[in-house]
């Protein structure tokens, strides 16, 4: 096949770029989350400087870990899947090339606005009215590219993981216009264009489907195609991952009330939060099965293969995480729960072991494809990782687990005549062990970080990077 074609040719440069950065704002996310962390035991490790204190660097770290590494990874998955699903060469490259660039300033602006105490004060919408329209612009065109290339496939079926990642732009879309309303009062300074109980719950509607489409809807498309690819299997039942797109996009919208438990938001409207929380564990728990039984009669390569170990295992932790969140949303547990450490247990259980493993497996998968390598520089560095990555997962979540249920219990706790047992100092002075094993928790899952940077780095180093050509589909096969 001519190679000079570029017609024939899948369209991959924006794929390589954003892997590669996806790994980067990785560790500097993850550098940041291990100060933060580190900071809660050793409060003097702000140095006194007002832009390494914790107020400012903790949005630093969720943004970067979200938004820099998710969805770099997101990005970076979602084009290549859309190609190779549709055999088609990615709409308008041109515009994906800028949805890197514009992407990769949307962060650097984060990274410099948020520690220099910019901020509209919104749990993972903390970026400032001018940064808000750049994500905007990027976001308008990332649809454009992912459906322009839907649009022009060759084949007729639109593949699974193609669902889940169109849901993912068009809720985030939505989220993001209404949320970040908001009325300039300078170049760097907003107000909501809601207030009191109106801006708590359209926040919450956000903040909590920013988790239910940007970091689930999106990494369940990844799920759905690479967990087939490196398992060399069908998807265990494709009826079952058409339910559970449909039963999770319509469910996940409406819970999230229940992060307002016993606040001013109407009591209605919590109950309504918590019963759609219940619920969401069904379509959850079926794509978790979905993605697990795809390996039956192939078990046996999880011994060999560290990649399938990190998508598998990811599963395992969305499956947990998933439980976990609807019983949360109960509101006789979240009164127990609510403002402790737990809530931030469950939060990592879910993007350290869900988000951060099937991101690190995708991109394992991804790097030799991009870059002409048979296999990554090094597989056994990939073991290593691996194990680094879910040890650390599991002091840190069970450090949190045990010092949230313990400070709600302190909490609550309650003398004969009325007063409470316990001061709150002494509950912050009995959680300080359970800080430093989430230090060192978080300590193990950045070096496997750093592995992964090393390994891919070497990989990228000594291949060729090269647009592959589109197989050209046999006539039957095109209306399939």
């Amino acid at each position: 096949m001519d190679q000079k074609d570029t017609s024939t040719l899948y369209s991959d440069t924006a794929i390589r770029q954003f892997t590669i950065m996806a790994v980067v704002w990785g560790v500097v996310g993850m550098l940041v989350g291990l100060l933060i962390a580190s900071q809660l035991a050793w409060p003097e490790l702000n140095f006194g400087i007002p832009w390494l204190s914790y107020g400012r660097l903790r949005p630093l770290h969720t943004n970067a870990v979200i938004f820099a590494f998710g969805g770099c990874a997101l990005f970076a998955t979602s084009y290549y899947v859309v190609q190779r699903t549709g055999q088609t060469r990615l709409f308008a490259p041109q515009l994906a090339a800028f949805t890197f660039w514009g992407w990769q300033l949307v962060i650097l602006a984060a990274a410099i606005s948020l520690p220099l105490g910019y901020t509209t004060g919104k749990e993972y919408a903390e970026l400032e009215w001018p940064i808000d329209i750049l994500i905007t612009l990027v976001w308008v065109s990332y649809a454009i590219v992912f459906f322009g290339t839907v649009g022009t496939r060759k084949v007729k079926h639109i593949y699974v993981a193609n669902w889940f990642y169109g849901a993912f732009i068009l809720a985030v879309a939505v989220l993001h216009l209404v949320n970040s309303a908001e009325i300039p009062a300078g170049w760097m300074k907003s107000y909501s264009a809601y207030a009191g109980v109106q801006d708590a719950m359209i926040q919450w509607w956000y903040g909590h489907n920013a988790v239910g489409f940007f970091l689930t809807a999106g990494f369940l498309g990844m799920m759905y195609y690479f967990i087939p690819k490196q398992a060399e299997r069908p998807v265990y039942s494709y009826r079952l991952s058409i339910v559970h797109f449909w039963a999770l996009i319509f469910t996940y919208m409406w819970a999230g009330p229940h992060h307002l438990h016993y606040t001013a938001l109407p009591d209605w409207t919590q109950s309504l939060g918590m019963v759609f929380s219940l619920i969401l564990l069904a379509p959850s728990w079926g794509g978790m099965i979905n993605g697990i039984m795809t390996l039956s009669g192939a078990w046996h390569k999880l011994r060999d293969d560290p990649v399938l170990r990190f998508l598998i295992v990811s599963l395992s932790f969305y499956g947990m995480s998933t439980f976990e969140g609807p019983m949360m949303s109960i509101k006789t547990v979240n009164a127990l729960s609510h403002y402790t450490d737990w809530t931030v247990g469950h939060v990592h259980s879910g993007a350290l072991g869900w988000v951060g493993l099937v991101s690190m497996g995708a991109i394992y998968f991804l790097v030799p494809r991009l870059f002409g390598r048979e296999k990554m520089h090094s597989v056994p560095a990939i073991e290593l990782h691996f194990w680094l990555a879910t040890v650390g997962i599991v002091l840190y979540i069970a450090a949190m687990w045990i010092a949230g249920v313990m400070q709600g219990l302190m909490w609550r706790a309650i003398n004969d005549d009325g007063t409470l047992t316990y001061t709150f100092v002494e509950s912050v002075k009995a959680t300080y062990p359970y800080y430093v094993v989430r230090v060192i928790g978080g300590a193990l899952y950045l070096a496997g970080m750093l592995i992964m940077l090393w390994n891919v780095c070497m990989t990228a180093n000594r291949g060729k990077p090269f647009d592959i050509a589109i197989p050209h589909l046999p006539a039957q096969a095109k209306g399939a």
